[in-house]
This record gives structure tokens, C-alpha cells and sequence, in this order.
């Protein structure tokens, strides 16, 4: 009997010495899962934070875009024809400014292109060179004034639908301005012009010109309308240099000088 007794108690130890080691196997396993679990959360909160802060910043784009009104575009829309207009009449009414740029530069009247062509053949090249650069001189003196003329028609432009021009080309602020103010703006710029007209002194430079091309036999008699003939290409050209100023302003976050350029051009992808 105490033999059986003594077997039989080291198989219930040797039993619970087994089951006590699945136990803690039990166990360990489940402290691993529980350790990986852990990172697996603590990843997975990471991604979530990550996406979490995407989609808060998408969330705030979104809840500014809803903030930036038609209004809003149409006062930056004409902020920018505003900048581009004063930095355009800068540029070109300093010497040379439409003389020496190709883009705006003031040709002879193409009306009389053959009267230019017979007087160069009369040696009169270099009085049709002065004629030339009196028109550019003119223009540029009335760019001085331009500013004001621009800002009124800018002030006073109408715009229903800012947003359509905003998503538009990137001269389509300019090109509305064309559209709408293109007529009135030179009827109102026309006094400036005739005044550079009379400084710079055009009409004694085209005078002996016309007078010498007139006389000879068969030919049809020249006598442009200086006044408009410079007024349109000087609205013409400053409206170029506006394009350019305004394309400059949608592609380039320095331009935008002000807080309203930057909160609509700044929107605009």
C-alpha cells in the first residue's frame, strides 16, 4: 500500500508539474499576443492619427473654400487688375518703355505703310525713325496718367459670376476688362493722350513727312487720326503688359501683394 501511495503521488506531482508548465506556456503565449496586439494598436493608432490629420486638413480646405464667396473673388479679381494696371503703367511710361519692348511698341500707321516706304526712299529714313519714336514718346507720357483712368473703369466693371473668371484662362480677368471697359476707357483716356500728343510733340515730326509725301504725282494723300492712332495702341499695349501682370499673379505667390490676392488666387489650382 505505501508503495502504490508513493506512486501514486509522484504521478499527481509529475501531472501538475506538467500541467503547470502548459499553463505558463499558456501564458507566455498569451503575453506575446498580447505584447504584438499592443503594437498593432499603437500602429495602427499611428496610421489612424496620420489619416486622422489628412482628413482634418482636407476638412479645414474644404471648410475655407465654402468661405471664400463670389464676392470675395470679384474684389480680388479687380485687385488684381488694380496691381496689374499700376504695375503695367510703371513699367511702361519710363523712357523707353514703349519704344524698347517689342510687345507694345507703337509702328508707323499701317495705313500709310507706302508712304513709309517711299520716303525711306527719298533719304528720309532717319525723319521716319524720329516720327516712330515721337508716337512711343507720347505714349509713355500718357501711361503717367494711366493709373487713375484704369482704376476708374476697374471700380466700375461689373461682375456676376467672379468665380468663372477665376477658374478661367490666365488672362481672363484682363480679357473681361477688354470686353467691358475697352470703349469708354479710351474715350476717357483720349484727353491724355492728346496731351502727350502736344509735349511730345508727334505732329511736327509726322508734318514735314505727309507735306513731302503729298506733293509727289498719283499718290493718295496721307493724314491719319494721330489722336486715335496712339490712343488705341496705348490701351493696347497696356492691356498686354496687364495680361502679363495678371498671369504673373495667378502662377506666382510672390505677386500676390495683398490678403485678398492671396485668399483667392491661393484657392485657385
Amino acid at each position: 500500500m505505501k508503495i502504490h501511495s508513493i506512486l501514486l503521488t509522484a504521478y499527481i506531482i509529475s501531472g501538475l508539474s506538467s500541467k503547470s508548465q502548459n499553463i505558463n506556456s499558456l501564458l507566455n503565449k498569451a503575453k506575446d499576443a498580447a505584447i504584438t496586439n499592443s503594437t498593432s494598436i499603437i500602429d495602427a493608432a499611428k496610421s489612424n492619427t496620420t489619416a486622422s490629420n489628412v482628413i482634418n486638413k482636407a476638412g479645414g480646405l474644404i471648410g475655407q473654400n465654402k468661405e471664400l464667396t463670389n464676392n470675395d473673388v470679384i474684389k480680388g479679381l479687380k485687385e488684381a487688375l488694380t496691381v496689374g494696371t499700376s504695375n503695367s503703367a510703371s513699367l511702361s511710361s519710363k523712357t523707353d518703355g514703349y519704344l524698347k519692348n517689342p510687345k507694345i511698341f507703337i509702328p508707323w500707321p499701317a495705313e500709310a505703310k507706302d508712304m513709309r516706304a517711299k520716303l525711306i526712299k527719298m533719304g528720309m529714313q532717319k525723319k521716319v525713325t524720329e516720327f516712330e519714336t515721337s508716337l512711343n514718346r507720347a505714349a509713355e507720357e500718357a501711361a503717367k496718367k494711366a493709373t487713375p483712368v484704369f482704376l476708374d473703369a476697374i471700380t466700375s466693371m461689373s461682375i456676376s459670376d467672379g468665380f468663372a473668371i477665376l477658374n478661367g484662362s490666365d488672362s481672363a480677368a484682363t480679357h473681361y476688362l477688354r470686353e467691358k471697359t475697352f470703349s469708354p476707357l479710351k474715350e476717357k483716356f483720349m484727353p491724355v493722350v492728346k496731351e502727350a500728343i502736344t509735349t511730345t510733340k508727334v505732329t511736327s515730326y509726322w508734318s514735314p513727312l505727309a507735306t513731302a509725301y503729298n506733293k509727289l504725282p498719283g499718290v493718295k494723300k496721307q493724314n491719319p487720326d494721330l489722336n486715335d492712332y496712339v490712343c488705341t495702341k496705348a490701351v493696347n499695349g497696356l492691356m498686354i503688359l496687364i495680361l502679363d501682370e495678371e498671369a504673373k499673379i495667378r502662377k506666382d505667390p510672390a505677386a500676390r501683394v495683398s490678403e485678398i490676392l492671396k485668399k483667392v488666387f491661393g484657392y485657385k489650382k
